[in-house]
């Protein structure tokens, strides 16, 4: 389909968009992409915008059939990218019963609804802001920009599956190798006992985890760097000093100083993440409120002038219309209300907490669409808004129920995840919109397709986490399968904010530390933003990177390095434009496929796992090699990786 001289389809056509082809391929890849980001979401507590690997994909299987276009294409990118959004939503909450002790297991019916009727809304409250945020008022929408370079370039033959396909093999190959066959170590770390103090160095092999700081840029995966090495270098040998040695809890012997480390941090130091998350997060909602009142009425008013003039709306802006956005919020209400009752029992309780389970809902999607189009679904602090959810749903739960009920904890984070698959989705949706607006959709499809990727991924997510839960286990609960565990850090954060309330242990200490921190960054960062800097200090990628592992924030920085060099270089060779967004889509597609990669093979590895109860059960060996091959080869894709992505020019 030939496009016009704004790289949109024309708009008296009618072009090929909601295909049954698009539609079937859209459904895979949501599934598809659930699942890989899943994992990665279990693994680090991260996960990244599907938009682009989705439209990559797209564009080269369409390409086998005759009738195909690039609003086709991006329908496809809508539906996948769901998948991410929910299964993001999902692993960032629901494990959390498992890991209280509420579930034993994930069970099917009840992920399924959650989390489909959550991504629902998420999709619903987001449709008046559509005009606000995207026309009226245009934001950047970073990820949705460069999802709509892609298509317009692969309607030129610009882009390639290749870059995903190579960067897949390279990420699976390493899972396999280091997880499966065991021939080297995941992760190279140590500590040393210096007086009574600790000092940690550690690192994680992962490519995964290089293509996230890649990705997310040297801005934000400095700041989770300094949030680790405030925790790790700094909290945690300061608290080791002025307490006693840690002990094994059956032996009474001391513990090695790694595991010291880890006792402190998981018992102590990273609640001073938590106070970070909930300030940040309410500093979020407070920065947008205008923002998003605003946008609002801005929608409403849309459709009110549309309905009184009885003019026809432009294919372009046409969105689901109002009347059925109401119905399907309060269908998706009543569900959920429904299944509040169901776990909770006590309609005095279910009515207030529905209630707010419904407004937390909307403001918080209006918070992340807001979000989206300032720093991207990718970044979208949405665990930011989800701790704050848990955190006032807790202290609800606790003057209606009491601090007796046994089931408190778990009726906080059954409202957390329907908020946390809301706002995951709406974020996902604005973006997606966003690049249907500047290739020239259909609102109304694109709308209508995020909600067929958001069931699509409902559908697949329970046996996807039945299967991670088997073979791997989470961190902090008895599934835990030794060094191979899933960290689960989003979840298990949410169930220790929502068992402490109730419980009233939570190490308020280290809260209200975090908090102060929190001030101080928020303060740091208004100043910056008053002297127009362009190095910002965004309180919730701090406040991430000290309730995470400092292994895992290494591999972030030098993959954000490694992008903040290339730039460097060719803005001293002045790189034309064009060379630039050719450099940065080749490093995306790359990266992401680097991440997809390792995803799907670490999910490939779970099935074996699960079915014998063997977790070494593909090992050639009963000792890895140790972490230094993996070091080797994780230098080897880092520097493959700034090849391919300092290539200014696609190769015919």
């Amino acid at each position: 389909m030939k496009l016009d001289s704004a790289g949109q389809e024309p708009e008296g056509k009618s072009p090929l968009e909601l295909t049954l082809k698009a539609i079937v391929l859209g459904v895979i890849l949501a599934a598809v992409l659930a699942a890989a980001n899943a994992y990665l979401g279990l693994r680090v507590g991260m996960t990244v915008s599907a938009s682009i690997p989705a439209a990559v994909i797209s564009m080269s299987i369409l390409r086998m059939f005759r009738r195909r276009g690039i609003l086709e294409n991006n329908i496809v990118q809508t539906a996948g990218s769901a998948g991410e959004s929910l299964a993001a939503g999902v692993v960032f909450t629901l494990p959390a019963l498992v890991i209280l002790g509420f579930w034993q297991k994930f069970d099917y019916m009840w992920v399924t609804l959650i989390a489909g009727f959550g991504g629902l809304l998420g999709v619903l409250f987001t449709i008046p802001l559509r005009r606000s945020l995207i026309v009226d008022k245009p934001l950047k929408f970073p990820e949705g920009q460069a999802t709509a370079e892609v298509l317009k370039a692969g309607e030129t033959g610009g882009a390639s599956i290749g870059l995903i396909a190579m960067a897949a093999v390279a990420g699976g190959l390493f899972k396999l190798f280091s997880t499966g066959l065991r021939l080297f170590g995941g992760v190279l770390q140590g500590a040393r006992r210096i007086g009574g103090g600790i000092l940690y160095g550690g690192m994680d092999l992962s490519p995964a985890l290089l293509s996230v700081g890649y990705i997310v840029g040297l801005n934000i995966a400095v700041l989770i760097f300094i949030g680790g090495a405030a925790n790790w270098l700094v909290a945690i040998p300061i608290t080791a000093v002025f307490q006693d040695w840690p002990v094994h809890v059956k032996t009474g012997q001391a513990l090695s100083a790694l595991d010291a480390a880890g006792e402190i941090w998981s018992t102590q130091t990273r609640y001073i993440g938590v106070g970070g998350m909930l300030i940040g997060g309410l500093w979020a909602i407070w920065r947008m409120r205008k923002s998003v009142f605003s946008g609002i009425g801005s929608g409403l008013a849309a459709y009110r002038n549309s309905r009184d003039s009885g003019q026809a709306i432009g294919r372009k802006e046409r969105d689901i219309p109002m009347k059925w956005v109401l119905i399907g919020s309060i269908v998706a209400g009543v569900v959920l209300f429904g299944i509040y009752q169901l776990f909770v029992g006590r309609i005095a309780v279910t009515l207030p907490m529905a209630a707010a389970m419904l407004m937390l809902g909307f403001l918080f999607s209006a918070v992340a669409a807001y979000m989206a189009g300032v720093v991207g679904s990718s970044n979208n602090p949405i665990s930011g808004v989800t701790i704050a959810t848990v955190a006032v749903s807790a202290l609800l739960l606790l003057v209606l129920m009491g601090s007796d009920t046994t089931d408190g904890p778990a009726a906080a984070i059954i409202i957390g995840s329907v908020v946390c698959c809301a706002a995951a989705i709406a974020g996902d949706n604005m973006q997606d919109l966003k690049a249907g607006y500047i290739v020239g959709a259909t609102p109304w499809k694109q709308q209508v397709m995020q909600m067929v990727g958001t069931v699509s991924a409902a559908l697949v997510i329970a046996p996807v986490l039945m299967v991670l839960q088997n073979a791997y286990g989470f961190k902090g609960h008895i599934s835990a399968k030794g060094a191979e565990a899933l960290g689960a850090p989003q979840a298990n954060l949410m169930a220790s904010v929502a068992k402490g309330v109730f419980a009233g242990d939570l190490p308020w200490n280290f809260v209200f530390i975090g908090m102060g921190a929190a001030a101080v960054v928020i303060a740091g960062d208004l100043i910056l933003e008053a002297r127009k800097a362009t190095f910002r200090m965004p309180v919730l990628a701090v406040a991430i990177g000290i309730y995470l592992p400092m292994e895992l924030a290494v591999p972030i920085l030098i993959g954000g390095a490694i992008k903040a060099a290339i730039s460097s270089s060719q803005r001293r060779r002045g790189t034309p434009p064009d060379g630039v967004k050719t450099s940065e889509r080749r490093g995306i597609l790359f990266a992401s496929g680097l991440i997809t990669g390792e995803a799907l093979m670490g999910i490939a590895l779970a099935i074996p796992i699960a079915i014998t109860a063997n977790r070494r059960i593909l090992a050639l060996a009963d000792n890895p090699l140790g972490a230094w091959p993996g070091l080797v080869l994780l230098a080897g894709i880092a520097a493959w990786l700034a090849v391919v992505a300092s290539r200014t020019k696609d190769r015919s």
